[in-house]
């Protein structure tokens, strides 16, 4: 626009404000009415709520009528809950209302209203009570007292309608006032348009001279931007000589930007494509001297996963499968516990063979919420995109990716992926047949060493016949040679049955070890959930209650495992050995029916213990071992029962047992314990079964009652030990008789008098031992130190030993929960040099596996020391073999205990070391 143009611009602006102004004038007046109109609507939602409480009210008032005319039933229920209704309506209306008020005055009597109708609330609710007792008497004079409230909160909502038509009243006056003002306002606007045209033709001339000015501003401005990106503009407003000026400069820096965005992109592309040769150079660097397909796998999906971005990825590779050809799981980047990554495909067979067989690239980018998981350790997501990419060689497929990635895969990244795809199809193609070539040469070298070998046996026969043709003599030679040779053979038999006690030693060990690794973690874990299941501090639910013993009771099965898996290992091993002693059958039987009398209780099942009366009352015989079969038998009678009876009998064998089996032919008599159970029963075929480890008699039960099968394997091998044998007989479906034969042996009276004057618990036999080595009195003398040192823990100071946090973390809190104090050292070493500072501790808790120095050597290196000769030790093991006690005692151990730990037993040996 030109300069004159701007003048006569100017003038009609004038015009214009002087319109606004008027416009201005006239919406004022509208607001006025407007605000009128909005405080009648006001008036009529106040009234509205005044009425919905005075309605509420009066249908309380009805429905607490026709209570005394109901029944206590479903009528009367759905009449109270309209009460309570109608009082929510109340109080929602009373709450508008309070919200709305704006006068003190009004305020002060919504409050009163509301005290009173709390009031009215508790005449309703004891109108009801009496209602419900059908007490009509009182109930009247409730209904009438009801009345005299809601007539006083009447009262109240009457003066509050009054109060806001007195404030309606106001609102009036002061929308007449406003109205006025608008008036006012309309004549002060007209001699503002009056200025207002003085104001502009100053504005018009200051507005030519900053249009310049602002030209000036941008031209410096332009210099100082030396990328040409997002260069400054002129603000062209008019169309005059500025203007111009204004359009030509902004057309110089739209060309400069865009000369600089072609560069810019030129330089991207540049850099795009040394991006994607350098990754493919080192792709292909990465796979030079690999010889094997499980390495070469690893190494391309360790690299081209974070090369491309992606956070989750499966290498496959095409295998014979069969007839077939199937796509093969190798190696798995950030793999996830519970994902469902398949091992392998046919061709054809879901996505990835889907891609295999077309050798086309798959990509989707909508991946189900069921679909795989991103996990990192601080959570887990997924993917956006997933793309299955094909690896061919000579156009077939040879292997196959598949990538996931939070976010959409470029067009540069799938361009990298299509070209590594084309160089590592070849480096495995080289790979498989180096591979071949190896496998082939391999077995060339094998047909080799085997003709070579035949050759050689023809050879040897060649010159055997020979030299029997020539001379008969060699008869003789070949009698001493063949002596040599059954010496030679001999020495090699030896030699084997050496390296067979070498392998059993190394099995001992193993499993020694082994008792170790398993039972150091559930030591902690047995230690703290029998901790937990005291809740001592009452913040657990009973649900939790019952999940924690759910671990102690799993932990203890798991232990019961590792005991039968060692103890097969050693009857196996021949390291079990028998020690005979003199017992009474009726004792046995006792403690066998207190025993499982809880589970006979709990499964509402008959359990029945008989003893012929012709036995003799005492046998010669291991009681541990006895009652270990007799248990496991039991064990299994109440687990596969579920209804009817169970039963022991104990009786002499039959004269066809003792003649059809030779190992009883020189015992004086053999004793059978027959248990007998209405359970689920074995069919005939599968009866042998069942002595074999690992076996029960079918999956259905495997899966039903659970169970190791390691129960009747290792009996059966104690009976053979024991100089018997188990016998089955069982109906499928009835029940089954399983019988222990053993032999016995007539005992002299003074034995038996022997026997009963020693005779203890058979409960002890359920748990280690806890006897002292260093007194012989042990029972009279602790029973009295237990009963003494009860409750006297407190204050007490020990130290444990032990390598394993977890352990020392367990028994630390079960000590510190009996206020002992409690120091730690996590090998011998430090161990004593913990001792060593703080001489008040009062007993040492030492494990025995420990790395730098273990505990036998702590053990002796404490006892050297003078003033630690009579320092209470107790050790601590995982392993559980049998010279692990002895060990340990001889180490200087005060007393031993193997972990897992049980807790009353490990507190009764502290009291009794630290009191007696």
């Amino acid at each position: 626009m030109r300069l004159k143009a701007r003048l006569f611009l100017g003038f009609t602006t004038l015009l214009f404000m002087m319109a606004v102004f008027f416009g201005i004038s006239i919406y004022s007046l509208d607001r006025a009415n407007k605000s009128v109109e909005k405080n009648q609507q006001e008036r009529y939602q106040k009234i509205k709520y005044s009425k919905t409480v005075e309605n509420e009210l009066n249908n309380i008032s009805r429905y607490l009528r026709d209570l005394a005319f109901m029944d206590s039933g479903y009528d009367f229920e759905v009449t109270i809950g309209l009460i309570r209704d109608s009082r929510a309506e109340v109080e929602s209306a009373l709450h508008a209302l309070q919200i709305t008020a704006i006068r003190d005055s009004v305020k002060t009597l919504l409050r009163q209203i509301r005290a009173e109708n709390l009031i009215y609330i508790e005449l309703q609710e004891n109108c009801i009570a009496l209602a419900s007792l059908e007490n009509k008497e009182d109930y009247e004079r409730a209904i009438k007292e009801g009345a005299v409230e809601r007539g006083q909160i009447f009262k109240y909502v009457e003066e509050l309608n009054a109060l806001e038509d007195e404030a309606m009243n106001d609102l009036m006056k002061s929308s007449s006032a406003a109205y006025n003002r608008a008036i006012l306002f309309f004549f002060i606007s007209l001699m503002l348009t009056l200025l207002a045209g003085v104001g502009i033709t100053l504005l018009i001339t200051r507005r030519i001279t900053g249009d310049i000015r602002n030209i000036t501003n941008v031209m410096n401005r332009f210099s100082w931007i030396r990328d040409h990106s997002d260069l400054p503009r002129i603000e062209v407003h008019t169309n005059d000589e500025i203007g111009e000026i204004g359009e030509s400069f902004n057309e110089m820096a739209r060309s400069l930007e865009e000369h600089a965005m072609n560069e810019k992109e030129f330089i991207n592309k540049i850099e795009a494509q040394n991006w994607l040769k350098s990754g493919t150079a080192e792709i292909t660097a990465l796979c030079q001297g690999v010889e094997d397909l499980q390495t070469l796998a690893n190494l391309l999906i360790t690299r081209i996963i974070p090369m491309v971005e992606a956070s989750y990825g499966i290498f496959y590779i095409l295998e014979e499968f069969g007839k077939k050809q199937c796509i093969k799981r190798y190696a798995v980047y950030a793999p996830y516990s519970l994902a469902s990554a398949r091992e392998i495909f046919l061709l054809g067979e879901g996505l990835v063979g889907q891609c295999a067989l077309e050798n086309k690239t798959i990509l989707m980018d909508r991946v189900p919420e069921d679909y795989i998981k991103i996990s990192s350790g601080l959570g887990e997501t997924l993917p956006q995109t997933i793309i299955i990419l094909p690896v061919a060689f000579e156009g077939q497929v040879v292997a196959v990716i598949e990538m996931a990635s939070l976010r959409p895969f470029t067009d540069l990244q799938q361009e990298l992926l299509e070209q590594i795809s084309k160089n590592i199809g070849i480096t495995i193609n080289r790979v498989q047949a180096h591979m071949k070539i190896g496998s082939l040469l391999k077995e060339s070298q094998v047909l080799t060493e085997e003709l070579q070998s035949q050759s050689e046996e023809l050879q040897v026969q060649q010159e055997e016949l020979k030299i029997f043709n020539e001379n008969l003599e060699e008869q003789y030679k070949n009698s001493e040679r063949r002596a040599t040779e059954l010496e030679a053979l001999k020495a090699a038999l030896e030699e084997k049955a050496r390296e067979l006690e070498e392998s059993s030693n190394y099995k001992t060990e193993f499993l020694s070890n082994m008792s170790h690794e398993l039972r150091t973690p559930l030591n902690s874990l047995l230690i703290l959930s029998q901790m937990l299941t005291e809740n001592k501090e009452g913040n657990l639910t009973p649900d939790q209650i019952e999940y924690v013993k759910t671990i102690f009771s799993s932990g203890n099965e798991l232990l019961t495992l590792i005991n039968d898996i060692l103890d097969l290992s050693k009857i196996e091993a021949g390291k079990v050995t028998i020690h005979p002693e003199v017992l009474r059958l009726a004792d046995m039987m006792d403690y066998l029916k207190e025993f499982f009398a809880p589970v006979a209780r709990q499964k509402e099942l008959d359990f029945i213990i008989e003893i012929d009366e012709d036995l003799p009352d005492t046998a010669h015989v291991d009681e541990y071992r006895l009652l270990q079969i007799l248990k496991n038998l039991l064990s299994n009678a109440f687990k596969f029962t579920e209804r009817g009876s169970i039963s022991l009998k104990v009786r002499r064998a039959e004269d066809q047992v003792i003649e059809n089996n030779d190992v009883f032919k020189e015992s004086e008599w053999v004793l059978a314990f027959s248990v007998t159970d209405t359970g689920i029963g074995i069919p005939k075929f599968k009866q042998s079964m069942v002595f074999e480890a690992f076996q029960q008699a079918n999956g259905t039960t495997s899966r039903k009652y659970g169970g190791t099968g390691l129960g009747l394997t290792i009996s059966q091998k104690l009976a053979n030990l024991l100089g018997g044998f188990i016998d089955i007989d069982s109906v499928e479906g009835k029940g089954s008789t399983f019988t222990l034969y053993l032999p016995g042996k007539e005992v002299s009276d003074s034995s038996c008098e022997e026997i009963a004057a020693s005779a203890e618990s058979f409960s002890a036999q359920d748990v280690d031992s806890i006897t002292s080595v260093s007194d012989e009195n042990w029972e009279a003398d602790n029973l009295q130190i237990l009963e003494n040192g009860n409750g006297r823990l407190e204050g007490k100071k020990i130290l444990v030993v032990d390598d394993d946090m977890r352990n020392v973390f367990a028994l630390t809190t079960a000590l510190e929960n009996r206020n002992i104090q409690t120091v730690f050292a996590e090998n011998g070493r430090e161990g004593i040099e913990v001792l060593q500072k703080n001489s008040d501790i009062d007993l040492v808790l030492m494990d025995i596996m420990m790395p730098e120095m273990d505990g036998y050597e702590a053990l002796q290196c404490i006892r050297q020391m003078p003033e630690y000769v009579n320092l209470p030790i107790i050790a601590l093991t995982a392993k559980a073999m049998k010279q692990d006690r002895e060990k340990c005692i001889e180490a200087g151990a005060s007393d031993y205990i193997s972990k897992p730990v049980n807790l009353e037993q490990l507190f009764t040996l502290i009291k009794i070391w630290l009191f007696r």
